[in-house]
């Protein structure tokens, strides 16, 4: 083999390596991309879960006061028939005792 053969030989083992050398690190930054984002997915997966989580505690928290609404609603009603009632009552008595003073007693 002549000298011209050797240096070819030796520059295109050079530029190989080279080339793997790039390759390697090419691949180097993928896998760290990779690694990232299964990270991240990872985050939003559980983020997803949490968000699910909270608005079911929040759905809960809305009937409960739906439920809640409607029994003080309830209860508003019956509170205005019973202030009806003890004002008839009212009413009435003071109208029994004018009547019983009226009639002497």
């Amino acid at each position: 083999m002549t000298d011209t053969g050797k240096l070819d030989l030796t520059l295109l083992i050079e530029q190989h390596q080279k080339d793997i050398w790039e390759y390697k690190m090419r691949e180097s930054e993928w896998e760290k991309t990779k690694n990232q984002l299964e990270g991240h997915k990872k985050i939003v997966t559980e983020l997803s879960t949490k968000i699910v989580d909270l608005n079911n505690k929040l759905q809960s928290a809305l009937d409960i006061n739906d439920d809640h609404q409607k029994y003080n609603g309830k209860l508003q009603t019956r509170l205005t028939e019973v202030e009806r009632d003890n004002k008839r009552l009212a009413e009435e008595v003071a109208s029994r005792i004018e009547h019983l003073r009226k009639a002497g007693f």
